[in-house]
């Protein structure tokens, strides 16, 4: 397994060994000790799957309260996966990092808890899972604008003028008004 750094030191890219042969092929989408050996503690309670189709965005969601931190992938499709620092107390606060996550790359990201994050559907349907360290709390849930000019993401949105937004995210707070982490 391989560790890839981001302009955020706290944000992780795995690239997985992947073993195949003409039957198909295995990979390991969790391991303790990835983290462990990062003096990372980590306890995943909760995980989701969900299927999207192009040019869907869901995000830039976080919640204020029971942070969740998120170790995601693509099992179908690809997407362009966001985090965004809302840490206040952090140099990187107000930053975001994006990467591409795919069933091709098997790539598997790590967002700690403190971050907003979101994803773009660039395929024409994804299939997107996620282990989480805190349970989902939709009391405690906030949406960040994911289009707000202070954040500076190049989504690579093509052709797409305007993503599919669930109504939800259409009410989304730009930085300056969201609520964040100490």
């Amino acid at each position: 397994m391989e560790v890839i750094a981001t302009a955020i030191p706290d944000l992780l890219l795995f690239k997985p060994k992947v073993f195949g042969d003409e039957r198909g092929f295995f990979l390991e989408t969790f391991r303790e000790n990835w983290f462990r050996e990062r003096n990372i503690n980590v306890n995943f309670v909760q995980d989701n799957h969900s299927s999207s189709s192009k040019g869907v965005l869901r995000g830039l969601h976080y919640q204020i309260n029971q942070p969740q931190g998120k170790l995601v992938r693509v099992t179908a499709g690809e997407v362009y996966d966001v985090a965004v620092d809302l840490r206040k107390s952090s140099p990187t606060f107000g930053k975001a990092v994006g990467v591409y996550l795919s069933a091709e790359n098997k790539n598997i990201f790590w967002i700690p808890p403190g971050f907003a994050h979101g994803f773009l559907v660039l395929s024409e349907r994804a299939e997107f899972n996620y282990k989480c360290t805190e349970y989902y709390a939709p009391e405690h849930e906030r949406a960040l604008l994911w289009n707000d000019p202070a954040l500076n993401i190049n989504w690579p949105l093509g052709e797409l003028v305007q993503p599919t937004l669930s109504a939800k995210d259409q009410m989304a707070l730009p930085l300056a008004q969201a609520e964040a982490y100490l």
